[in-house]
């Protein structure tokens, strides 16, 4: 019996029932056949070693495309797994996914520890079972017998897992000594597993229950060569480099304190200066888009998220309620916006000519993440969105969702964040249970989003199962000068929410309708922002933000009155500037400016105070020569109006 398979081009190849799509990639060329990973069939990524089921849809998977990274990288988890259980024997084994960057293992080791001093032992071993070219063995397994095996064995956390699985779903994986639960796919076998780097450990509780024990998780990360281990080792280090909780502490941007609480950071003066010039930017374009601004309280009653449905989807992710002297009275920190809004919505009559109605606010929510997650300015428990709702009649849904684009696209342009593409997010294809609304609704938000996207030419993706639980979204997937890529951005179109709050207007045939909203937050959180910022731009600010544009250093105590006449004119001229009076030399003065990445160094001495001009110095250029305060304002003007191709910072 044949069977027709569809290739990516639209070409159909023929072939016996029982062939794999390895089978398939041999028959193109031996050289695609070596380096295939995995195969995506009808959708579904799978061993190329398994066979077709029937006529289908086939992309075969290299290292090039990220679902064959993520087959080599979980395969390797399996095989770090293997070098575990060689050298430290008894150890059980929780989960090891692929993530973004690598893998990880969750392992209990009793009560032995894995060090630093330990990772190259498990390299050398996970190389010499890699080089065995061991085979990945896939092996359907009865629920029974999978219990009996991890049993036997000792396992708890497989058990467990086995414990949430139907029987006729569960399969084995097995590769040299090593075996597994696992779903797959996986590779082949070992051998294009070639470099290897155990990047850290860390503690990491039994799935994720802070009550449950904590394992032992490992880091690690292969590639097929050891050039792009190399590339991506030396990557690291610069990334180390530009991490921002070590440049915060730097350039004295921002702390968090124990006694405070864990995930709740606290801006110094700096840090509030650049958090302000980021949320006055976004005012200022906002007004000229026709937002207004609007306040709502960091606390909500409980009743209120649980008519929006974020109790219901979000609620163990909230802080607990706060309850009242009242009996039965609760409330929350907030941990949304958007309720909020929709009440202010309601909180008149509201006419077709009212809209669109944009109602914007830096609003400060607070979620709890566990402590493991929590991450510098990226993970936090409290954080300020700049969050804005957008309440239209249908007919304006997908005019008003462009604007929001350009208004994404303006706040990218400005931070020089320039390679970036839109995520088209959508509801899981199969499994409807984790959104609210009605098909109509969601294929008419889907469809807004998708259209408003190609009109604008923007370069997406679609990505199933990761709209938010009300509606589709658009996220902006950004990638900062170390090709890191970064979700910055959102917008989201939503049916659901107005329908119930009981949102309405009333329409120009004088009959009572219910808007739609648009959900939208260009920067997402000021922290997890601001993180990324600092690391692209590693602490050298764009000049219309930078929260100091220029130090001015006197070269002697004879020059300080005019430093500071200097400075006062600069104020005049809306510079941001400071100045070192301390009783240095100026190359030490030089130095120490340079460390905190200002902009423009503005040098002192008796000629320039006699003259009227200042001698000025830039950041990682050097001197630009001596000028006058006013020509240095011009160019600093100059600069920033470059910089924001015609925007004023």
């Amino acid at each position: 019996m044949k069977i027709n398979v569809t290739l990516p081009d639209g070409s159909v190849r023929e072939f016996e029932q029982g062939a794999t799509a390895m089978d398939v990639a041999r028959s193109i060329s031996e050289g695609l056949a070596r380096n295939v990973l995995s195969a995506k069939v009808n959708g579904e990524v799978r061993d190329a070693m398994r066979p077709l089921p029937g006529d289908c849809t086939l992309q075969l998977l290299t290292w090039n495309d990220p679902e064959g990274k993520a087959t080599l990288w979980h395969s390797s988890a399996h095989l770090l797994a293997e070098a575990i259980e060689a050298l430290y024997p008894g150890t059980k084994f929780g989960i090891g996914p692929p993530i973004e960057n690598g893998f990880y293992y969750d392992i209990d080791l009793g009560h032995r520890v894995i060090g630093d001093g330990d990772f190259a032992a498990i390299e050398a071993k996970m190389k010499e079972l890699a080089a065995k070219k061991e085979t990945y063995v896939r092996r359907e397994v009865p629920k029974a017998e999978a219990i009996k095996y991890f049993t036997e064995k000792g396992d708890e956390y497989k058990l467990e897992l086995i414990d949430g699985l139907e029987d006729g779903s569960i399969s084995f994986y097995t590769q040299g000594n090593f075996t597994d639960l696992c779903r797959g796919p996986h590779l082949p076998d070992t051998s294009p597993i070639k470099a290897v780097k155990v990047l850290s450990v860390a503690g990491a509780y039994w799935r994720g229950d802070e009550k449950r024990k904590q394992l032992t998780r490992l880091y690690a990360i292969t590639f097929p060569k050891q050039k792009e281990l190399d590339e991506y080792l030396a990557l690291l280090e610069e990334a180390k480099k530009r991490d921002h909780r070590k440049l915060g502490k730097e350039l004295d941007l921002f702390t968090f304190s124990e006694k405070v609480g864990a995930g709740l950071p606290l801006w110094l003066p700096k840090g509030a200066a650049l958090r302000e010039r980021l949320i006055q930017f976004m005012k200022n374009a906002q007004e000229q888009s026709g937002y207004v601004q609007v306040a709502t309280p960091h606390i909500g009653s409980k009743q209120l998220y649980v008519t929006s449905g974020h109790w219901e989807k979000y609620g163990q992710d909230s802080f607990r309620p706060i309850t009242t002297p009242h009996e039965g009275e609760e409330f929350l920190l907030k941990p949304m916006n958007c309720p909020h809004h929709c009440e202010i919505f309601a909180s008149r009559p509201r006419s077709y000519k009212d809209l669109p109605l944009r109602l914007a606010e830096f609003g400060t929510v607070y979620r709890y993440e566990q402590s493991g997650e929590l991450h510098g300015l990226t993970r936090v428990r409290g954080f300020t969105q700049d969050d804005a709702h957008l309440f239209c009649r249908p007919d304006q849904v997908k005019e008003e969702f462009k604007k929001v684009i350009d208004l994404v696209l303006l706040v990218f342009n400005a931070l020089g964040l320039n390679d970036y593409e839109a995520q088209i997010s959508l509801r899981d294809q199969v499994d409807r249970s984790k959104y609210i609304g009605s098909e109509e609704n969601w294929e008419k938000a889907e469809r807004a989003i998708i259209e408003a996207a190609g009109e604008k030419g923007m370069k997406t993706f679609v990505e199933y199962g990761e709209a938010a639980f009300y509606g589709p979204k658009l996220d902006f997937m950004v990638k900062d000068a170390l090709g890191r890529r970064w979700q910055l951005g959102t917008i989201q179109v939503d049916y659901n929410l107005p329908e119930r709050f009981e949102l309405e207007y009333v329409g120009s045939d004088n009959a009572k309708h219910r808007p739609v909203m648009i959900h939208r937050a260009p920067f997402g959180s000021l922290e997890r922002f601001l993180a990324v910022v600092i690391e692209h731009t590693a602490g050298k600010f764009p000049l219309w933000l930078t929260p100091e544009q220029a130090i001015i250093l006197p070269i002697s105590e004879k020059s300080n009155e005019a430093a500071r006449k200097t400075g006062e004119l600069l104020k005049e001229y809306d510079i941001r500037a400071t100045i070192d009076e301390r009783s240095e030399k100026i190359g030490r003065k030089i130095r120490d400016a340079e460390m905190t990445k200002v902009p423009f160094m503005l040098i002192i001495g008796e000629k320039e105070a006699e003259a009227g001009t200042v001698s000025v110095r830039e950041h990682g250029q050097g001197d630009l020569g001596s000028m006058t305060p006013e020509a240095f304002k011009n160019l600093v003007e100059q600069r920033i109006a470059a910089s924001l191709s015609g925007h004023k910072g």
